[in-house]
């Protein structure tokens, strides 16, 4: 997935980056782990971490975070 100004990072830039889970995770695999990588958000199944990650830019990540958080469904 793109960002809206095109950027996304290499695959080689998404292995060696610092995944991180919520603090709200508990340990049964159900969550999802994120990392910024080259100015952007990527986003993981954290049970499949060999599928793509998507990739937001910081601004529709905010977007994304402030829907979720109202319950919303997200649009772009």
């Amino acid at each position: 997935m793109n960002t809206h100004d095109g950027r996304r990072p290499s695959r080689a830039g998404l292995d060696g980056a610092a995944w991180r889970r919520s603090s709200h995770s508990n340990n049964n695999g159900a969550c999802v782990e994120i990392a910024v990588v080259e100015g952007v958000v990527a986003v993981r199944d954290s049970k499949d971490t060999v599928r793509p990650a998507l990739v937001f830019s910081p601004l529709r990540w905010r977007a994304f975070l402030a829907a979720a958080a109202e319950g919303r469904p997200h649009r772009h």
